[in-house]
């Protein structure tokens, strides 16, 4: 797989144009604050990107994060503004062909930039020890619909929780399936270029996750993708596919459950260019200003990371309400978000 998937990136696809589905992002759905760095960034780099989401969450700056299947550079490139002169972005990827397309702008980024703070590494998202990375050394570590394609998610998940750093978190897009894909799906050299045939089933990702000390998943944005192509249309029968954002967070004592002790935080409007709102995920939009409800899992996700001095924080563990309502094990892409802002899901 690992030789398909380079000759797919590296030789048959040129530009995101040459790809079959709906999954690049559509240039309307970039938040405005992000659409000045990506400007910034060289026409080659962008014309070779082939990611499905946006990986750029709130508050990087000073952080050191590790991209995974970082391609052609412009996430990297985008990143590398977030992060700042203080920060460090590195980006890994196995495909000669599109890391000697980041490498050749490097140069160019640094000197409008100001300061060059990117590093470019080929080799193999599962073994990513093989490249000196050190335990715990990241931040935040992001992904752009490279992790379908890895033919074991298993050391992909497991090296991410050994880099990450104690409150750190991975947040990624990628490709999911409403069911577990068939072998014809799954060994189709196209269908799996193309990001399909290696989709996990979201709930075997799930499992995934928490098996390796993510207990609590937390889905950001989805949407459905369409195949464009009606011949792998024709191949890929009645299964779904998604493209989702996730956020993992590599803390202690998270549970797998939204289990309620009565808490609240209260968002103090002070991260940069968000003034008005904070967005955990797709059930956790905090206006500023306003009492909060949520579950122990999510007062550790903002108490134990870098988002602590932004939010106050109401109540302890001293006392057990039961789960919050609502929180069972359903398809969670395309639901009603109507109540989002009502606190736990």
């Amino acid at each position: 797989m690992h030789e398909i998937v380079k000759d797919y990136y590296g030789k048959q696809l040129q530009t995101s144009d040459d790809l079959k589905t709906s999954a690049c992002c559509d240039a309307s759905q970039v938040p405005s604050w992000l659409k000045p760095l990506l400007a910034r960034i060289h026409p080659e780099v962008m014309s070779r990107y082939y990611g499905c989401g946006l990986v750029c969450p709130l508050l990087l700056e000073g952080c050191r994060i590790l991209d995974l299947g970082s391609g052609s550079g412009r996430d990297v490139y985008a990143l590398a503004q977030l992060v700042g002169a203080r920060g460090q972005v590195v980006g890994v990827d196995m495909t000669e062909e599109q890391l000697s397309v980041a490498e050749n702008y490097r140069a160019y980024h640094a000197e409008i930039f100001g300061f060059d703070n990117v590093t470019f590494k080929q080799g193999y998202i599962e073994k990513l020890g093989e490249l000196g990375l050190e335990s715990g050394s990241f931040d935040v570590i992001v992904s752009n619909c490279v992790i379908n394609l890895s033919p074991d998610k298993d050391a992909v998940l497991r090296e991410v929780h050994r880099l990450l750093k104690p409150g750190g978190e991975f947040y990624f897009s990628d490709v999911y399936a409403d069911r577990r894909v068939s072998a014809e799906v799954r060994n189709d050299p196209v269908l799996y270029g193309e990001c399909l045939g290696g989709a996990l089933y979201w709930n075997d990702f799930i499992n995934l996750a928490r098996r390796h000390g993510f207990a609590d998943p937390r889905l950001v944005t989805d949407r459905p993708l369409d195949i464009t192509d009606a011949k792998l249309a024709k191949r890929t029968g009645n299964i779904c596919f998604f493209s989702a954002t996730y956020r993992l967070f590599k803390l202690n004592g998270l549970e797998p459950a939204c289990e309620d002790f009565g808490q609240a935080v209260v968002y103090r409007g002070t991260i940069p260019d968000h003034p008005y709102r904070f967005v955990l995920d797709k059930h956790h939009d905090m206006e500023t200003g306003r009492v909060f409800p949520v579950c122990g899992n999510t007062w550790h996700m903002l108490h134990d990371s870098r988002f602590h001095e932004h939010f106050d924080f109401i109540g302890d563990f001293s006392r057990h309400y039961g789960i919050f309502a609502g929180c069972g094990s359903n398809l969670p892409f395309g639901q009603d978000e109507s109540a989002a802002a009502s606190g736990c899901c």
